[in-house]
Order: C-alpha cells, then structure tokens, then sequence
C-alpha cells in the first residue's frame, strides 16, 4: 500500500472516528458485572474467544462477503448480507448499535465524498444500514486492500474491547496494552478463518455463542452502567 492508503487505513480504524464505537462494550460490561470477568486474565480469554468465535466465523465472514459485493456494486447481494447480519444480532441493544454507527458513518462518508454518487446511493437504500456494510464500503471506496481492511475492522474492535475493560474492570493502562499484545498474535489466524468462511458455497458463517449473547442480553437491564451495549 502507498503511504496515503496507510493513512487511510489508520483512520478507519482510529478511536477518533466519528461513529460513536466508544459508547458500546458489546456485552462485556455485563460479564464484568456478573463476574465473568474480574481481571486481566480474564479480560483476555473473554476477548480472545469473542474474536476467533463471534468475529473470525460471523461478522468477518461477513465483511469479506459485503467488501466483494461493494466491489462489484452488486445491490441484491449488498441488501442480502446486509439484512442477514442485521437478523443476526441478538438483542435489541446491538441491533441499536450497529445501525447507530452505520448511519454515522455514512454521514462521514458523504461529508468526506468517499466512493461515487451511484455507489453513495446504494447506502441511503439500506433499511438498516449495519456498521459492517458501511465500513466494507469505505475501504472500498478509499480503494484499500480486503485483508487491510478487515484488520482494521477487527483491530479497532479489539481495542474498543480493551478500553471498555479498562475503565469497568478496572485495569490500568500497561494491563491494556499487554493485552493488547497478546491479541494483535491472533488476527492472522482469524482473518484466514474468515476467508476460508466466505469461500464456502454457501458461506459458511458461524453465529451460535449462547454465552456470549445471553450475557450481552442481560446488559439491557443492568441497573447501572456506563455503556449503551
């Protein structure tokens, strides 16, 4: 990649995103309340299996599916997977979520004109604009490579994660970035996961976590909480 699309690059997956991802923990405030997670050690097994399970076999498998059709502007297809991983989500909350920042992110997108005037349109057709399918259509449009991309995706996930764990654990920031160490080892292995997902025919996409999304589930009646997810 050119210096230009590193940068690029580095803006999807940067913090400072307008998109609102700092606002969510996806389920993990609510295992830290039950207890699920209580210390560093933790912190990392509960991300670890959350990203070779719920992320490398589901929601990267549908990125990688999602960045194919936007590069062949293929609508039925963009619609599809679109609303395939929408239904997918388990609670009201992350169905909140993933909407929330795919519309901001498409307000960044249009502000920043990313990608052509037909192709923009193609996101004001969603019902349900997910996060997913709007940022497989940034990387495309800012012309950066799949693999690159989907790391991006993965990697700010991670970090949000980190952070969330930092402030409701709480851990303090060395903790963080030994975890965030010991993470960063395990993107390879789960974007090869997901690329041997989306070569299947059908895709094979894995969504079943029920501990993970009971949890998540109960988040929504967490009687305090700092996070919306």
């Amino acid at each position: 990649m050119t210096a230009q699309q590193y940068a690029q690059l580095m803006r999807l997956s940067s913090p400072a995103l307008p998109v609102g991802g700092f606002s969510y923990s996806q389920g993990l405030e609510s295992a830290v309340e039950l207890g699920v997670i209580n210390n560093e050690a933790t912190t990392g097994e509960w991300i670890g299996q959350t990203l070779n399970t719920v992320m490398a076999h589901g929601e990267a498998v549908l990125w990688l599916l999602l960045y194919r059709a936007w590069r062949l502007q293929d609508r039925q297809q963009i619609h599809q997977w679109n609303q395939w991983y929408y239904a997918s989500r388990e609670t009201a909350e992350a169905r909140a979520e993933t909407t929330q920042m795919g519309v901001s992110l498409i307000h960044l997108v249009q502000a920043l004109v990313w990608g052509h005037e037909q192709a923009r349109s193609c996101l004001h057709d969603l019902d349900t604009p997910c996060f997913p399918t709007v940022h497989a259509y940034a990387v495309v449009a800012l012309g950066l490579p799949e693999d690159a991309g989907l790391a991006a995706l993965l990697y700010s996930w991670i970090e949000n994660q980190i952070m969330a764990a930092i402030k409701t654990v709480p851990l303090g920031q060395t903790a963080g970035q030994r975890l965030l160490s010991s993470l960063i080892v395990q993107l390879d292995p789960a974007i090869a996961t997901a690329r041997q997902g989306a070569a299947c025919q059908p895709p094979e996409i894995l969504t079943l976590a029920p501990h993970y999304s009971i949890i998540a589930a109960r988040h929504e009646h967490q009687f305090s909480r700092l996070f919306r997810s």
